[in-house]
């Protein structure tokens, strides 16, 4: 089964069907992908918007449209000859509704005799199973346990239900609690004393043991089953570094499908990749995210832009700053995490111990070691947690040895599955909220310490990926980044204007500034990003900003007063005329630009080595923040009537439309599918002259007949006098050269830019025989 040439990123959910799903079926033809690409499918807990929550794995979501609209969706794909991608959770079930999920509920009624209880990820020995849902504000659980009460065979605390084990019924309901294999305690006890795993800190979810051979084939067998009768030919795996053995997983997963296209939710370090044991096709794509939207941050731009957020947020270092966020995440978050670890170390001072595996899981350079392959990962993080804390030594030796001493026991596997939560809410979820130097470059996958990405790293980069993972997925927009591609692409001329800008948010802010000072440096960037935008977005996405920084509030400790004022800002500059007028001038002289840079963007995604995905609706300017900003639904009826146009042989213009960006995701998705020859090997392009950086370029195909070409910094380009000069020399061969895009012939072999970039700054030349 071949790798399809691109996917097309569905959220399903209440704004998305299965049926609505299959009514874009010939869009996504005439679009030119090859498999329809979708969040989960299976049944989720009640009301989920987003299917990660999966409450019962063997039949497809029935809020989703159940078997019938199910078969609809296979069955139009198959019709159009397009492929379907699922993404599968095999990390952990959704638990916040205990009747919904019926596994579940039977471990809560029947406890560790039950034949669900090894599903779950439970330290039984530690006595009955804690369910933090009772609410507490400062009263205490003994108080909050007085709302209890017994309905038939269920205990019942305000909207949620819970069996009552055969035999333990009667009509008191503090008695009948006491009496079950689970106890209801305050949600503050969840980060500290779990004794289940979740998926990172939310307690709805919890992990299940799919290394387990009967635990895999009963969370499975659906899926296999759809992949076996041919409805779907791909799979996405969530969270894979949740899993005890990810490679392990990957490996049964791939001898149960052996022709299905395989990739992986892995955020690779900079320099990392992936096992070499895993039989995968690759990642999800935030490796080349960071390649291609790096490209277009002007480096020039640094010193200013530093010095901006020294000035205004108390000179932060960021190593540093992710340091503290990190030990932050395992002593506070994680804190039931850490202690299930540290327990497995009984002959060690338990609280010592504690802080020792704190310190350890808070310096992994990535986010999982995979031990024996990544031993050098884990023995880094060692030596930096010495460092970091030698007043726990002693106790992180003895941790590490004893982890490396039995590299497939349960001590390693812990430490290994928990480091990457550490990672992730530390820094995804922290520090690109605290480090606002500039947030385009504030992206899962990131590294906050290089400043873009220069074009002999981009190509290295690209050839790698042609030669060695040549079926991975790319992406530039995912349901998870934390701000669209094209709020990227508008954010990062700012490095192209740095002074300008440092200048102009220093006065602004004296007029109206944002509580606290990264904070406000996140919202400026974000206003002008995502300008126009409505102020309850805005609001919405900066309480959310603030929240997750954990600075002023947080999601569990919320500041009334600070998030009133961060709720007014966007008001404030709003009633502000003058300063609003300001923004809005500023941000008309980003527009241009941050539009090259999207076609740039997309371009090069489109055209590299992979298969590029493309996120709902990002085929037009989308100018979404991080989720729920990006589930926002789609006009797909304005992209069918745009898209017909092009059809017709309409060359749009560059303008507010995004319709270009359309012509140059249809022209190049029809060119992968129908001559997918022409997107094999890679080799860079150089141009001749004076703005020979400004742009960046790459021939495909078995004789380079293929070549991509995208302006990058526009605005540098413009000050210095343009192309000039400048020449792009072309791979030799005969025929001509035709521009895909604008169907324009291309004579020369050595094309002047100023000539080849005239109708759009990117250019899709093949060479015609």
């Amino acid at each position: 089964m071949p790798p399809p040439s691109a996917t097309y990123r569905l959220q399903l959910g209440p704004l998305m069907s299965f049926r609505d799903a299959a009514a874009l079926a010939d869009y996504l033809v005439e679009l030119g992908v090859g498999a329809l690409y979708v969040s989960p499918v299976l049944q989720a807990a009640p009301g989920s918007t987003h299917g990660y929550d999966v409450t019962d794995p063997t039949q497809p979501s029935e809020a989703l449209g159940g078997e019938d609209g199910w078969r609809l969706l296979t069955a139009r794909l198959g019709q159009r000859a397009l492929g379907l991608v699922v993404d599968v959770v095999p990390n952990h079930m959704g638990v916040g509704d205990a009747p919904a999920n019926p596994w579940w509920w039977d471990v809560l009624r029947e406890g560790r005799g039950s034949e669900y209880a090894h599903f779950f990820d439970v330290d039984w020995d530690s006595g009955p199973l804690l369910l933090p849902v009772l609410a507490d504000d400062g009263d205490g659980e003994a108080v909050a346990l007085g709302d209890l009460r017994v309905e038939g065979d269920c205990l019942v605390y305000r909207d949620h239900r819970f069996p009552v084990a055969p035999g333990t019924g009667n009509s008191d309901p503090r008695r009948v609690h006491e009496r079950q294999h689970y106890r209801l305690v305050s949600w503050r006890r969840g980060n500290r004393e779990l004794n289940y795993r979740r998926f990172f800190d939310i307690t709805d979810l919890a992990a299940v043991r799919v290394e387990d051979p009967v635990v895999f084939a009963a969370t499975h067998a659906t899926l296999l089953r759809w992949v076996e009768d041919g409805a779907v030919t791909g799979l996405r795996i969530d969270h894979p570094d949740g899993l005890a053995d990810p490679g392990g997983y990957v490996r049964r997963l791939r001898s149960s499908a052996p022709d299905v296209w395989l990739v992986v939710e892995k955020i690779l370090g900079v320099d990392e990749d992936l096992p070499a044991s895993w039989p995968v096709d690759g990642t999800t794509g935030y490796d080349a995210l960071r390649e291609v939207c790096g490209l277009f941050v002007d480096c020039t731009g640094e010193e200013s832009l530093t010095n901006l957020y020294v000035a205004e947020c108390n000179d932060l270092d960021p190593r540093r700053l992710s340091w503290e966020c990190r030990i932050m995440v395992a002593s506070r978050v994680l804190r039931a995490e850490v202690r299930r670890i540290a327990a497995l170390l009984p002959n060690l001072d338990r609280e010592r111990t504690e802080e020792a595996v704190v310190a350890v899981l808070a310096s992994f350079p990535v986010y999982r070691s995979y031990l024996p392959e990544g031993r050098g990962y884990f023995e880094e993080a060692v030596m930096t947690a010495r460092q970091a804390r030698p007043e726990f030594a002693v106790e992180i030796d003895a941790v590490a040895d004893a982890a490396l001493a039995v590299p497939d026991g349960e001590l390693a596997r812990r430490i290994q599955q928990t480091s990457g939560m550490v990672m992730a809410k530390g820094i995804e979820d922290t520090l690109l909220y605290r480090y606002p130097r500039l947030v385009a470059l504030n992206e899962v996958g990131g590294d906050l310490l290089r400043f873009g990405v220069e074009v002999t790293e981009f190509h290295q980069r690209a050839a790698a990926r042609a030669a060695g993972w040549p079926h991975t997925m790319t992406a530039l927009s995912t349901h998870d980044t934390k701000r669209s591609e094209d709020v990227r692409a508008r954010i990062a001329v700012l490095s192209e204007l740095a002074d300008e800008f440092s200048a102009l948010v220093r006065r602004w802010s004296a007029r109206c500034a944002l509580p606290e000072p990264t904070l406000n440096l996140l919202g400026w960037q974000t206003l002008l990003g995502a300008w126009p935008i409505g102020i309850e977005r805005l609001r919405e996405y900066l309480l959310k900003a603030a929240r997750e920084a954990k600075l002023g509030t947080s999601w569990t400790d919320r500041n009334a007063d600070f998030e009133a004022a961060v709720a007014n800002w966007p008001v404030e500059v709003h009633e502000d005329e003058d300063l609003l007028s300001e923004v809005a001038a500023f941000a008309s002289r980003l527009q241009q630009p941050g539009w090259s840079n999207s076609l740039g963007q997309k371009l090069l995604q489109l055209a590299g080595p992979g298969v590029p995905d493309i996120y709902q609706g990002t085929e037009l300017w989308d100018f979404s923040l991080v989720d729920p900003d990006n589930r926002r639904r789609v006009d797909f009826d304005e992209r069918r009537r745009l898209l017909a146009r092009i059809a017709d042989g309409w060359l749009p213009p560059v303008d507010e439309t995004g319709a270009a960006k359309l012509l140059v995701t249809t022209r190049v998705l029809r060119l992968r599918r129908n001559r997918p020859e022409l997107f094999h090997g890679y080799r860079p392009l150089w141009a001749e002259g004076v703005a020979a950086r400004h742009v960046v370029a790459f021939a495909r195909g078995p004789a380079a007949e293929l070549v991509a070409v995208a302006t990058r910094l526009s605005v540098g380009l413009a000050r210095s006098g343009g192309w000039r000069d400048t020449l792009l020399p072309l791979p030799w061969g005969s025929g001509r050269w035709v521009d895909v895009l604008s169907g324009r012939a291309v004579a020369p072999a050595t094309p002047p830019l100023a000539e080849l970039l005239v109708d759009y700054p990117v250019a899709l030349l093949l060479r015609e025989k």
